[in-house]
């Protein structure tokens, strides 16, 4: 099996200074280079990072398609990492501080079965869609059938 290595993805913002706001202080990620136009992100040990986007609509929100998953709404395209159960329930925790409002409430999915998981959905300043998931045993259930 190949060793994981770290991904690298970018995503567009309204405003570079709400961005680092929501990212860095209240999620608690370490930023790491930066311009007046993009930061880099340490998410999870994963390259997450925030481009300002001047042409994101007039409602100042990026756009997404919901599919129907389990009955909830899933917004696409949604990004974030899978952890371990004691990080998960740690961001978990940090999120409900600020988050106000989820896309989908943290809860377990396939409890019981192969493939259990803990998940929640929500979204930042930006309406970038953002997904937190955790398996008690990754090598085993994250493709589980």
């Amino acid at each position: 099996m190949a060793v994981l290595t770290p991904f690298h993805v970018a995503i567009p913002v309204r405003d570079i200074a709400e961005a680092r706001r929501f990212y860095g202080e209240q999620m608690g990620l370490p930023e790491g280079r930066s311009a007046p136009t993009w930061i880099d992100f340490n998410l999870f040990g994963h390259q997450f990072v925030v481009h300002l986007d001047p042409m994101i609509g007039q409602d100042g929100k990026v756009r997404h398609h919901f599919n129907p998953v389990d009955g909830h709404g899933i917004p696409v395209p949604h990004y974030g990492v899978v952890l371990r159960v004691p990080d998960w329930e740690e961001l978990e925790k940090r999120v409900r501080t600020f988050v106000t409002e989820f896309v989908v409430e943290p809860y377990t999915r396939f409890a019981g079965m192969p493939g259990e998981q803990k998940t929640m959905f929500f979204l930042d300043p930006t309406g970038n869609a953002l997904e937190f998931k955790a398996f008690a045993d990754i090598d085993k259930s994250l493709f589980a059938v």
